[in-house]
């Protein structure tokens, strides 16, 4: 806020509570300092909150970031030497001025203590104060001397901490010119404190409380009288029953509603439902569409007949449609337990959502393309919206204790509003694309909001270790956080040699006293799917018509989704070089060319398109003749049977994207070739997440047209034992690694990590998942 502002919501309040953090306002028991916070979010419109803290505002982030806790309007830092805006962090520079008008400056009193061996200085984010480590018996009387040539105000506390401040700068003379300049009256300030450092505090000529957990030379030095109260209970009750006591503000005398809860076990939350919508014959059909893919597999996690609940959007004529249905089946024989709860919003809304927002802000910066990035605060807004909506929903639905688990980045700010109605929940957040570097992802305009509603969940799932390591750079670009565990990323992943290796990774870190388990979880693909599509005649059919087609000519199979991302144009550069530098190649092989159109809106790819086009009729008017075409082009959809065919027929795979979060085209290629018993050679991008996964494929740099065309001419001569062992090699990896594994892997992961104690809920079943692995490798 504007100072203005603050003037004219001062004027409005009722009372103004100026509290001190650590072991007060965040002190007390559970119970209390929910009844507290839930007072204060209350009474947000009634009353003024300022933070007054020993803290730097670096260090005061996680505090600001915690959803549970009340946002303050003012916070002062530095025990009393920096004021911000509480909630935009921005300087109130009126105020600041007037602090720092006698700051000598850091490195004055640096230089002037230097050579005093008893002083340590504190390892912690300071701004407009130094401060120390001294024990109390070592502050001689030279040091005394020094520090009053300097000008400083003194501030020692709790035995061993040295503030030194800007002259006659505390937290309470920082409170009395916000009062002053406010013009609150001191009778409707309520000052709480625990610490001798809140001594100037308590000591101005406003209410104050000593809390019930305060030191004693602070309770020694400050008596109880008709301005102190000192309180029965610790921290946050401590403030409640002085905020009684003083009158200043009417407290209900029953606690809060309690909440309603839901009947869901587990939570799926996505951004679009299980199934399509369509009518026939005056009813609505719910079709699941292709058995393979993402959603089918998550499906998966409801079959052992636990109560579960997919919650996503739902394109309505309205939010609030007329006998509207929120709640209906998926797959009543199947899953007769599992509900979609469907959150109505209209078309406008889910394009502005995630057509223009999700897709034209976030997925550039996502996959490192931050020069693409359409950033607009507007549709920001708009985003943020649709998630605290969704947030809502998911309260609703869920049961007391239940797991809900977040799928993707239009989903980044769900968890900060669900954290706030159901701190009982335990939550997940998986991240189906990269995550990109911190530098890359603090691009984005509203990046520091993003990760303090990641860090609201228990648990944090990536495709691989690199992704992992760069949202904790993210992380500790923004808030302190503290690495409690590490683990080496090999052997499962490959570390050197290539792009997006790690050597290793952290598992767990934790931020303002909570812990926040981060896991390794690249998804892998149906296997049974691929075998059973591989039995249908069909599929053989389709694979004889294919080698028929392309009798006498080697197959290099590009399938992906049209997709700046995906390299296609470079892709397309790579093939003409391969052809100019290596003029054996024409007429003995063919590039299968097949782009997936993207869903329609998507006005950023029209471009790309019609690159792609361009290139595809340049290289086939070079190089093509009678009876060959370089590059048989699709852009179209394929049925996944259509897919399973092309795999089989091809003798190399080829997938180059510039960006890619794991990239399971390449795995469902290897399974295919596996199989059927052939040695096909996979090429993949070094900057796709599965190339670290996948040891035997042949590495490339996307961005380097003769690095491709040099691997893919590596892969085309390839000897028939080394193509047989690297793909045996691979083989192996996507076979052990299957989507099966995957949920197994992923749920036991959460049952060890999450669940502090043995839980009732059959979701976390550690025989449920022991014996998915078991039946699979018996």
């Amino acid at each position: 806020m504007l100072l203005s502002q603050l003037k004219e919501k001062a004027e409005k309040a009722e009372f103004v509570l100026a509290t001190d953090l650590d072991g007060t306002f965040l002190g007390g028991s559970e119970e209390d300092r929910d009844a507290l916070y839930h007072f204060v979010r209350t009474n947000k419109d009634k009353m003024l909150l300022i933070f007054l803290t020993g803290r730097s505002v670096d260090a005061t982030l996680p505090v600001l970031g915690d959803q549970l806790i009340p946002s303050p309007d003012i916070l002062v830092a530095d025990v009393g030497a920096t004021v911000v805006d509480g909630r935009s962090l921005e300087k109130l520079h009126q105020l600041q001025t007037i602090i720092l008008e006698s700051w000598r400056g850091e490195q004055a009193i640096i230089e002037r203590l230097d050579g005093f061996e008893q002083i340590e200085r504190q390892p912690v984010p300071q701004s407009n104060r130094v401060s120390y480590y001294v024990n109390e018996s070592e502050i001689s009387e030279e040091l005394s001397d020094a520090i009053a040539e300097l000008g400083c105000n003194a501030v020692f506390s709790d035995g061993k901490y040295l503030d030194l401040l800007p002259s006659g700068v505390s937290k309470g003379s920082t409170l009395e010119l916000i009062a002053k300049t406010l013009a609150i009256q001191p009778g409707r300030i309520l000052a709480a404190g625990d610490t001798l450092n809140d001594y100037s505090l308590l000591s101005c000529s406003t209410k104050a409380v000593i809390v019930a957990n305060a030191k004693d030379d602070l309770r020694e030095r400050i008596k109880e009288s008709e301005r102190v109260f000192h309180s029965r209970k610790n921290g946050a009750g401590g403030i409640l029953e002085a905020l009684g006591h003083f009158k200043l503000a009417h407290l209900p005398e029953s606690k809060p509603t309690a909440k309603r809860y839901g009947s869901a076990d587990l939570l799926v939350v996505c951004h679009r439902l299980p199934f399509k919508e369509t009518e026939v014959d005056g009813k609505v059909v719910r079709n699941l569409g292709s058995p393979n893919g993402m959603i089918a597999t998550l499906l998966r996690f409801f079959e052992n007949g636990s109560k579960g609940s997919w919650v996503a959007t739902s394109a309505e004529s309205s939010r609030s449609p007329e006998s509207y249905e929120y709640n209906v089946p998926i797959d009543e024989e199947r899953l007769p337990n599992v509900l979609a709860a469907r959150v109505p919003f209209t078309e406008r809304d889910l394009n502005l959502f995630h057509k223009r927002f999700a897709k034209e802000a976030l997925w550039p910066v996502i996959f490192s393309f931050p020069g693409k990035a359409q950033f607009n605060e507007k549709l920001w807004n708009h985003y943020v919206e649709i998630n605290r909506i969704i947030a809502g929903r998911v309260a609703r639905e869920a049961a007391k204790g239940a797991f809900v688990w977040f799928h993707d980045y239009p989903l980044w700010m769900t968890p900060y509003f669900l954290r706030e109605l159901r701190p009982d929940l335990k939550m997940s957040f998986f991240h189906h694309t990269a995550f990109p570097a911190a530098d890359i992802f603090n691009m984005l305009p509203w990046s520091r909001k993003i990760v303090t509603s990641l860090l609201q969940c228990d648990h944090i799932g990536f495709h691989i270790p690199r992704y992992v390591e760069n949202f904790l750079d993210a992380v500790k670009s923004h808030v302190p956080a503290r690495e409690i565990e590490r683990v080496p990323s090999a052997p499962r992943y490959l570390t050197f040699g290539c792009s997006l290796g790690v050597e290793s990774h952290a598992t767990a870190i934790e931020v303002h006293n909570r812990v926040i388990k981060l896991g390794t979880h690249p998804v892998g693909i149906d296997s049974k799917q691929i075998s059973a599509a591989l039995a249908k005649g069909s599929v053989q059919k389709k694979i004889m018509e294919l080698e028929k087609e392309h009798e006498g000519a080697r197959c290099i199979l590009s399938l992906e989704r049209l997709d700046y991302v995906k390299g296609p144009i470079e892709k397309l550069a790579a093939f003409e070089v391969l052809l100019e530098e290596h003029p054996e190649f024409v007429g003995e092989i063919t590039l299968i060319n097949i782009c997936t159109p993207p869903p329609p809106g998507q006005t950023m790819l029209h471009a790309t398109r019609s690159k792609v086009d361009q290139l595809v009729g340049r290289i086939n008017g070079r190089f093509a003749k009678v009876g060959w075409t370089p590059i048989h082009y699709y852009y179209r959809s394929l049925t996944f049977e259509e897919v399973v065919a092309h795999y089989a027929v091809s003798d190399i795979s080829w997938v180059t994207p510039l960006r890619d979060g794991l990239n399971l085209v390449a795995k469902e290629y290897v399974a295919v070739q596996r199989e059927l018993g052939r040695s096909g050679a996979l090429v993949i991008s070094e900057f796709a997440g599965a190339s670290v996964e996948l040891q035997g494929a042949i590495l490339t740099n996307p961005y380097e047209s003769r690095d491709m065309a040099r691997r893919l001419c590596q892969a085309l001569k390839l000897p028939d034992g080394e193509r047989e062992q690297r793909m045996r090699m691979l083989g192996d990896i996507v076979t052990q690694y299957d989507m099966d594994r995957w949920i197994s892997d992923y749920m036991l992961n959460v049952e060890r990590e999450v669940k502090a104690e043995p839980s009732s809920n059959p979701l976390f079943s550690p025989e449920r998942w022991s014996d998915n692995i078991a039946a699979r490798t018996t």
